[in-house]
């Protein structure tokens, strides 16, 4: 395909860009951190992304145990009839990789005639049940269900290998996602192809299975998303929903569209259906009743599809036929958010502000993809994206961002890009591809503002002059989108002056309270939390902890200062040699420091937009000291939310009656906490993403 010269563009606009990032990240940061931010954008993303599939040992059977307890949360409902050889498989993969959850594993014999009997009453642990006589699928699911003792029933297959983890990320779906009534697994094939994950069902009754034949990790197969139904092979549901439903009709005996039955009268009464892509199951599909709709068990399938429809013929009737539609393309709002990267919540304050909005989105009835322009897969990042129910894009799925755009821009109603350089690639192709689309401009922070004061406190004739050329860019951006987000009003009305006439919203950092934490007496020591990719970060503990800490010490010589963030240069990792001193680095969990640190620092010299460092230590009841540059729009009153201070010895003194003073300690906690619920809560940003970002009013 041709590449027009929105495509042209996109290249053109994003190399310069980089260059101009890298020019000013040498004047601030240095050749070595700079460097290693150049081979970040430039490393070379596998391929392929490869899901490696856990097997059991083909052993000849020999005893063992399976997990087990009196208490179960979770009964895992096994029919079997012959087959052993798949029974074994799928006990051994259990055992070899037992979940974290409570559970008892119930084998129901639907009158095998080979080895399964003999062998499996001497597993140890295992609930075994022998019906007397062959009733067929559906009949040998419901007894087990009627013995069952856990909160929730889960129905799986013996032809399966379930995957490491499948069940907790199960039964997790319940906890992550309000009002689930019926999940099911992710169904892979035993040469890693994908079967099943999920299935929508047409006016006919006929159904289609989601990602036939495409890989696992394909970013439209790999999120939690409704689906009319899962298949039985591997669906967890509560035992009394289950029951509430009555079971598996027996209308659909022996076998076939049972499950679709359960799915849609869970539905009937309120539940969502949900696929959770991250609980992974290897299914041998047609192992025991074939794949042959002409012959055997499996020639229910047919007659049943017909009584399936007959039953829910009310419900089908508005149906279309049968397809694998695009999640987003079912008349929901569709937003496509864009950045330069995924965002990290662990990391940094941007990314969590970030992760919270598509939060909204999906609490708001929308479908929310996301693009990084970089491809990486963050494992870690794409797995917590796609629990939430965003479609997550990365390496090698996305290919070119304009090929990419090409392909789904007329997908989406809104496309948000956030910052000034990924809009600025990204204008042409949206324009071109996605002209149906507003454009909403997410700053994040004024890039521009962040460096000019960075060159006034450096005396920097050149940074100054690479600030300008950012304002241009920038503001050339605001007056192209359809609207702009900005984190503060300060932020707001400075570009109302700067760009006439141009639509500028303010959205801030956007937080979930958490609460007071541990009492003042149960804290101690200082914190600073800040990822070190951001500049100002490493400026401030540097000062820090050689102008103001020392002179804490002098007076309180048994206070630690914990410093937490990632990417930690060279000047900010020599500080641990100080007496006192902690450089963690990363931490995937902060909240020891957050709930246990006594005091918070934000000793920022310069910078832009809301610090969501010290919106994340107030949404913990942990109570700031700040520069007047770290408080500015944030809504924060000297001595009543917050204690500021400009100058190494006031800033030293403000910490040492903060850390010493338990009265005032609790009410600026108290205060700040007020603050954050008041101007940074999901509540308080819910009407601007309406407005803004879903076009409502």
């Amino acid at each position: 395909m041709r590449m027009s010269w929105a495509d042209v563009r996109f290249v053109i606009d994003r190399g310069s860009g980089l260059l101009h990032r890298g020019l000013t990240s040498l004047r601030t940061r240095g050749w070595r951190a700079t460097w290693q931010s150049v081979r970040r954008h430039l490393q070379r993303v596998p391929s392929e992304q490869r899901l490696p599939l856990f097997f059991p040992d083909a052993a000849a059977f020999a005893p063992f145990a399976v997990p087990h307890s009196d208490a179960p949360r979770a009964s895992i409902v096994i029919p079997v009839y012959n087959q052993f050889a798949h029974t074994l498989a799928c006990l051994r993969a259990i055992a070899a990789h037992p979940p974290a959850a409570a559970i008892e594993i119930l084998a129901i014999d639907d009158g095998s005639s080979d080895e399964t009997g003999s062998c499996l009453q001497r597993i140890d642990g295992l609930r075994y049940h022998r019906r007397a006589r062959n009733g067929g699928f559906i009949a040998a699911c419901n007894d087990g269900a009627r013995l069952a003792r856990g909160e929730f029933l889960v129905f799986l297959n013996n032809d399966t290998v379930p995957q490491p983890g499948w069940l907790d990320r199960l039964l997790a779906t319940f906890d992550e996602h309000a009002g689930t009534g019926l999940v099911g697994a992710q169904l892979i094939e035993p040469d890693g192809r994908l079967q099943e994950a999920g299935a929508s069902v047409a006016a006919d009754g006929t159904a289609r299975q989601f990602g036939r034949g495409a890989s696992p990790l394909h970013p439209l197969q790999a999120f939690v998303r409704e689906v009319d139904y899962c298949s039985g092979a591997a669906i967890a549901l509560r035992r009394e929903a289950f029951a509430a439903c009555g079971g598996f009709d027996a209308r659909y005996a022996p076998a076939y569209y049972e499950d679709v039955d359960l799915a849609f009268a869970v539905r009937a009464a309120g539940g969502r259906v949900l696929r959770q892509p991250h609980a992974r199951v290897v299914h041998a599909e047609g192992a025991t009743a074939g794949r042959d709709v002409r012959r055997g068990v499996k020639q229910y399938q047919l007659r049943n599809r017909a009584t399936f429809a007959d039953k829910w013929g009310a419900t089908l009737a508005t149906r279309a036929p049968a397809a694998e539609t695009i999640a987003g393309a079912d008349g929901r709002p569709c937003v496509l958010v864009v950045d330069a990267w995924l965002p990290e919540s662990d990391r940094d304050s941007a990314s969590l502000r970030l992760e919270n909005l598509l939060r909204l989105l999906r609490e708001e009835g929308a479908h929310a993809v996301v693009l990084p322009l970089d491809g990486r897969h963050r494992a870690a990042a794409v797995e917590r994206l796609q629990r939430l129910g965003i479609e997550t894009w990365h390496a090698p799925f996305i290919g070119s961002p304009a090929r990419w755009m090409r392909a789904h821009g007329a997908r989406f109603d809104t496309v948000m890009a956030c910052r000034h350089h990924v809009l600025r690639g990204m204008l042409p192709l949206v324009r071109r591809h996605a002209p149906q689309a507003r454009l909403v401009f997410d700053t994040v922070d004024l890039h521009y503002l962040r460096e000019r004061r960075a060159a006034a406190l450096a005396g920097d004739r050149t940074l100054d002059k690479l600030a300008a050329r950012t304002r241009r860019q920038e503001l050339s951006m605001v007056a192209a989108a359809d609207a702009t987000l900005v984190v503060s009003p300060v932020e707001r009305d400075l570009l109302m002056r700067e760009v006439p006439g141009a639509r500028v919203e303010v959205l801030s950092n956007v937080h979930r309270v958490a609460g007071p934490g541990l009492p003042f007496a149960q804290r101690r020591d200082l914190v600073f939390v800040g990822g070190f990719r951001h500049p100002p970060n490493a400026d401030a503990v540097v000062w820090f902890a050689r102008e103001i800490f020392p002179l804490i010490r002098a007076q309180a010589p048994d206070i630690r200062f914990h410093v937490i963030g990632g990417d930690v240069p060279d000047e900010v990792a020599a500080l641990a040699a100080q007496p006192g001193v902690h450089v963690h680095g990363h931490l995937p969990d902060i909240a020891p420091y957050m709930d246990g640190a006594r005091v918070a620092v934000a000793p920022l010299r310069f910078g832009a937009g809301v610090k969501g460092k010290i919106n994340l230590s107030m949404a913990h009841g942990q109570p700031v000291v700040a520069t007047s540059c770290a408080v500015e729009g944030m809504h924060l009153r000297d001595g009543v939310d917050v204690l500021v201070a400009d100058e190494p010895r006031a800033f030293a003194q403000a910490v040492l009656r903060l850390h010493a003073e338990p009265a005032l300690w609790e009410s600026l906690a108290r205060n700040g906490l007020a603050n954050v619920e008041r101007h940074f809560s999901m509540e308080a940003a819910r009407e601007v993403v309406r407005r803004v970002l879903l076009g409502r009013g």
